[in-house]
């Protein structure tokens, strides 16, 4: 296995987590989307620099992430706060658990009724299968827990997943962005999350593992420049996709 070229220490990108040399913040624009997304971190994940919940905070307009720690004897318990919950929103919670997500037949069928749309807030669990189990625990009674199939294998490479159906918290938001129809965000944020998978990569030094993930990433299409110049070493390029204009 090739060795990190990321030293112990070195100093990172306080937005992306990644070494000066591979920072990919100016690549693309924000997600910009009606769904309402919030993400509860196990108090672990926040310092493992490949968090894909970080990343949705980064990336997503609006996100907001909630440190989950457990009460110990130094420290108070920290979850997701009453005022955190939106009162014109319901809250999805996101585990394979919970059941199947509602159509959108089901939910023009609810909007019907209401006389107004009916999208929800959806909460994430960021952390290991075993943390996500814990953190929904904490939070089961305070929303509806809703569950989706991922469409193919994971396309987190950063990590060993364990279980085949097992996906990244980012992975998740892109179920939920494409079982709403929202496919703007879908692909916007499909971008990032590929970027960042990529740039991950070649920053611990698995070229060869980079170029392979390449291959089936729609990142050769959409960000050729981009690319060229981020492996050319010549620092951060500018912001090469249009922002839409209001």
């Amino acid at each position: 296995m090739a060795r990190s070229v990321v030293r112990a220490g070195a100093p990172r990108c306080d937005h992306c987590s990644l070494p000066p040399r591979w920072c990919v913040c100016l690549a693309i624009p924000p997600v910009s989307s009606d769904v309402k997304v919030d993400v509860l971190m196990h108090r672990r994940e926040q310092w493992r620099p490949s968090s894909t919940g970080k990343l949705i905070e980064r990336t997503v307009q609006g996100a907001r992430c909630h440190l989950f720690q457990r009460e110990t004897s130094r420290q108070a318990a920290s979850c997701l706060a009453p005022a955190a919950l939106l009162p014109d929103r319901e809250l999805w919670i996101l585990h394979p658990l919970g059941e199947p997500f509602p159509s959108m037949e089901a939910m023009d069928a609810m909007a019907a009724v209401a006389d107004r749309p009916t999208l929800p807030q959806v909460l994430l669990l960021d952390g290991s299968w075993h943390e996500a189990g814990e953190m929904l625990r904490a939070v089961t009674g305070r929303g509806r827990c809703v569950r989706l199939s991922a469409p193919g294998p994971s396309r987190y490479w950063l990590r060993e997943q364990t279980e085949q159906h097992h996906i990244s918290t980012a992975e998740a938001l892109l179920c939920v962005y494409n079982a709403l129809g929202d496919t703007a965000a879908e692909e916007c944020f499909r971008l990032h999350f590929e970027l960042h998978v990529y740039a991950t990569l070649r920053a611990r030094g698995r070229r060869q593992l980079a170029e392979d993930f390449l291959r089936e990433s729609p990142l050769r299409a959409a960000l050729p420049t981009f690319l060229d110049q981020l492996n050319a070493g010549r620092g951060s390029p500018p912001l090469l996709i249009s922002r839409a204009r209001d």
